[in-house]
């Protein structure tokens, strides 16, 4: 038995132990916790040479870094389709249908039963036309039961992500142990509207507006283009028409090398499709990584500001179709399930600037969501939260190439090594279907962190009217890859 000051010696130990097994994500870094009293009581103990003595002789060693939280939210499964091109291989398939499969190879690489998904969300942002409920029509065709609730998200280019933190969000709250969250669309096949058509035309022309440009790519704001908000970021940050190509040409290499060294493949649900002439073929990868001729880009006309821009079509991400999506659990489902565990959602993050000022809001979403990733899980039920998660503990970046300049200029304004962003090439060199990026955005930084062997990550998306989101990732180690 313990004496009453051994058993309090011992109640103070496990303080500073949990304490310092929930810190160890930021140890070396410049993040200070915000501590309780008896937080600071343990802490000061465990450094008296009395209590290191006790601590000897009554404690082992403290837990790995990885062990399960009940709390935490874990990544069990994660697909994307190849990424079509517009009109492309992939145009024959709506957004619900793209959805669809990723849904459906997320789950069975997870390993989860169908009948344990408690909810879906899913980002689309052009939905006119795909019929009612779209993620609802996405989770039934991926065979989810009936009993499935569903949620269509719209917040633009960051959907994808943001039904993520949804999804982390009902796990986080306890209202679901299994969440099934992506992105979807199909660019190719957003229609053109008719407005004014209802009350009728009785005189002169109609106009039909085109649903992508409209809905998906115009700033409702200012009544401009997006490309003419990147233009406006380029003059404001001093980023040169060269330096766009540049990184353009050096996006489509890394997305060239990654593909043809198999490592892109961990990612991809392959899709069947209609061949020419009849019979299938599949589709196993992304489209447009093929047609970057660097030669040709760089004598392309600017396509927003033809006299002066520094913008074109080719240092700006393609026009896409293709979907991801990624199975979430709680401790207690990876426990009851036997889940695999690909990495742990640690936190994010959003962000809103002026609308003109879109490509820059990821440099503060970034900030945002290392701040919530310091907010552990773990420690809030111990009392103390703590000040941030270090930028200089992140290993690996993914920052949305809605167009080159939007990478720069976040590079720039956090400073991050270009070596470290976007290492498998980004959005320019294999194309950005709105709905679906933010979570393709998570499914790629996972690949590489397995296949660097890293552990934390953090992706980025900025999206139309101003935001941005953010999410910080943590690699389990037992799940490693063994070969990259």
């Amino acid at each position: 038995m313990l004496s009453a000051s051994g058993r309090g010696s011992k109640r103070l130990e496990n303080v500073y132990r949990q304490l310092t097994a929930t810190l160890a994500i930021g140890s070396g870094s410049e993040c200070q916790a915000r501590l309780s009293p008896s937080q600071h009581q343990a802490k000061a103990f465990m450094h008296s040479e009395a209590g290191a003595a006790d601590a000897d002789t009554q404690t082992q060693a403290p837990p790995k870094r990885a062990r399960l939280s009940q709390q935490s939210v874990y990544i069990c499964g994660v697909a994307r389709t190849p990424l079509g091109s517009f009109m492309g291989g992939l145009s024959g398939l709506s957004a619900t249908e793209l959805g669809a499969i990723a849904i459906e190879a997320a789950v069975q690489r997870a390993g989860v039963p169908a009948a344990a998904v408690g909810e879906v969300y899913m980002g689309n942002v052009c939905s006119a036309g795909l019929g009612q409920a779209p993620a609802r029509q996405a989770s039934l065709r991926a065979g989810l039961p009936l009993h499935v609730d569903c949620t269509t998200v719209n917040k633009v280019c960051s959907s994808g992500m943001k039904a993520m933190m949804l999804g982390a969000q009902s796990i986080m709250l306890g209202a679901r142990q299994v969440v099934v969250a992506g992105g979807m669309e199909s660019m190719s096949n957003i229609p053109h509207y008719a407005p004014g058509m209802r009350a009728g035309t009785r005189l002169g022309h109609s106009q039909l507006l085109d649903g992508m440009l409209h809905d998906g790519l115009w700033d409702a704001t200012h009544d401009i283009h997006m490309g003419e908000c990147a233009e406006m970021c380029a003059e404001r940050l001093g980023i040169s028409r060269e330096a766009q190509d540049a990184h353009a040409v050096e996006s489509a290499e890394r997305a060239q090398r990654a593909t043809a060294e198999g490592l892109v493949a961990w990612e991809i649900a392959p899709v069947e499709v209609a061949a020419k002439g009849g019979g299938k073929r599949v589709v196993k990868e992304d489209e447009a990584i093929s047609k970057m001729n660097p030669d040709k880009l760089r004598k392309l006309k600017p396509f927003f500001r033809p006299q002066d821009g520094t913008v074109t079509a080719g240092n700006a991400s393609p026009i896409s179709d293709g979907a991801a999506a990624v199975v979430l659990a709680s401790g207690a489902a990876v426990q009851q399930y036997g889940l695999p565990v690909l990495g742990r959602i640690l936190g994010f993050g959003d962000a809103a600037v002026d609308p003109r000022d879109f490509p820059t809001a990821p440099s503060q979403a970034i900030p945002a969501a290392l701040n919530h990733a310091g907010k552990a899980e773990e420690a809030l039920l111990h009392g103390f939260v703590f000040a941030c998660v270090a930028k200089r503990d992140v290993e690996y970046w993914e920052v949305n190439e809605a167009f080159s300049v939007v990478d720069l200029a976040n590079r720039q304004l956090l400073g991050l090594d270009p070596q470290r962003v976007n290492v498998f090439g980004g959005a320019v060199a294999i194309g950005h279907p709105i709905g679906a990026s933010g979570c393709r955005l998570i499914v790629t930084l996972l690949n590489v962190l397995r296949c660097k062997h890293a552990r934390l990550g953090v992706a980025a998306i900025c999206n139309g009217g101003g935001g941005a989101s953010a999410m910080v990732i943590e690699q389990v180690d037992s799940v490693a890859a063994e070969h990259c």
